[in-house]
């Protein structure tokens, strides 16, 4: 099979699972056999971009006509079976869904977050839930409240992009790759077609090292944010110390707009430990060496790449129970699910995790069969496969339909 992969990269500052999952993705293909090229952006190119260019990139994001006129020049000398599209922002633009139809391609997405339906994506604005721009014609409401970078202007071109091009998305695309039914549900509530979303998993693949034994620390990995839950975990962890502890410490790994607040609380603390980024390797070893992973985002993740990347070295989670949460962590067998934004709640379930080291293994083994079960490279290659494939036949029998 011949396969476009279209993605704009992320800035490289901030860790970025979803470009993991693009990297592994074409990984997983490459192997099997399959033809994958890539047609990329980087954000990082912004930065070396003239005055002039830095201004006109929101201009573009809404639609940018060199990317359409590039895109289907190659795609009409190449002749891909089919385009897999994952992140158009902010350099490629839906443009990437004309190209695909002048050059009669099937096109594919993924839905790594809510930017069909909220304009930055998240569901999630000022420590809560959020969906008054679901259903919402214009994306108004985002706008209103600064929800991109806390800025209206900077809102803009998302909310004008969501808005001018949710048809475009929703006729032009055959198959769209939900990455949990949790995110399937709000989509088909908005309004999307239900017929053309199905659950596809993100996999993650065979770690290198496993747990042996119970571990020696509690790992929160990813991007120090409120939304991430890490206020929480601060408070929470206080709590815990405060009680004289649960006999491992915690470890903090990431960066973000929290960076410096996170450091300073880890400060001088034995029962704590700030890391900073860590390298793919460095992150693999992390997690085998953790008594148990914490999530505990307040914002309704779509997937949750860490608690799947814990099942595989057979590490429980305690994770926020709602979003694709509950979808990865069965409470109280392959890892806990706290009630989410409750101090109270994620404190019980820390100290339930430590507490006993022989059921605390029981769970990372039920954790590592769920892996190979829901989540493993040969079940992720299989699904991805048959779904391409679902969407080349419905373009061929479209054509059939046309002749």
């Amino acid at each position: 099979m011949h396969v476009l992969v279209v993605h704009n990269r992320y800035s490289s500052a901030q860790p970025s699972g979803e470009n993991r999952v693009v990297d592994q993705e074409v990984g997983l293909l490459r192997a099997a056999g399959h033809r994958v090229e890539t047609f990329e952006r980087r954000s990082d190119d912004i930065a070396g971009k003239s005055l002039r260019g830095k201004a006109a990139v929101p201009l573009l994001v809404p639609w940018n006509p060199a990317v359409r006129k590039e895109l289907t020049v190659r795609l009409r000398a190449e002749r891909p079976d089919v385009v897999h599209i994952h992140n158009v922002f902010p350099l490629l633009s839906p443009a990437v869904l004309a190209a695909c139809a002048d050059a009669g391609v099937p096109a594919v997405a993924t839905l790594h977050n809510y930017t069909q339906v909220c304009p930055p994506g998240t569901l999630h604005r000022d420590g809560r839930a959020c969906t008054e721009c679901v259903g919402s014609v214009a994306s108004l409401p985002a706008v209103r409240h600064g929800c991109y970078r806390n800025s209206r202007l900077a809102t803009v071109p998302l909310a004008v992009s969501l808005t001018a091009n949710r048809r475009r998305w929703w006729s032009g695309v055959a198959r769209f790759f939900c990455i949990s039914a949790a995110q399937r549900d709000v989509l088909v509530r908005s309004g999307m077609p239900a017929e053309r979303l199905t659950v596809k998993h993100n996999f993650v693949p065979e770690p290198e090292s496993r747990r042996a034994g119970t571990g020696e620390q509690v790992l929160f990995l990813g991007r120090l944010a409120e939304a991430k839950g890490m206020r929480l975990l601060m408070a929470a962890w206080d709590e815990i110390a405060a009680g004289g502890g649960v006999g491992v410490p915690l470890v903090l790994a990431g960066a973000g707009p929290m960076e410096p607040e996170v450091s300073a609380w880890a400060a001088g603390r034995d029962d704590v430990r700030y890391v900073g980024l860590l390298t793919p390797d460095q992150v693999r070893q992390a997690v085998a060496r953790s008594v148990a992973v914490v999530a505990p985002s307040m914002a309704m993740e779509t997937f949750g790449l860490v608690v799947a990347e814990a099942m595989a070295a057979g590490v429980p989670a305690v994770a926020a129970g709602h979003g694709a949460f509950v979808e990865l962590v069965e409470d109280g067998l392959t890892g806990l699910l706290h009630r989410p934004g409750d101090t109270a709640s994620l404190v019980s379930c820390l100290r339930r995790i430590t507490a006993d080291p022989a059921r605390n293994e029981e769970m990372g083994r039920a954790a590592r069969s769920r892996y190979e079960q829901r989540f493993s490279p040969a079940v992720g290659l299989e699904r991805l496969v048959d779904e391409y494939r679902t969407a080349i036949a419905g373009r061929t029998e479209k054509m059939g339909d046309s002749r």
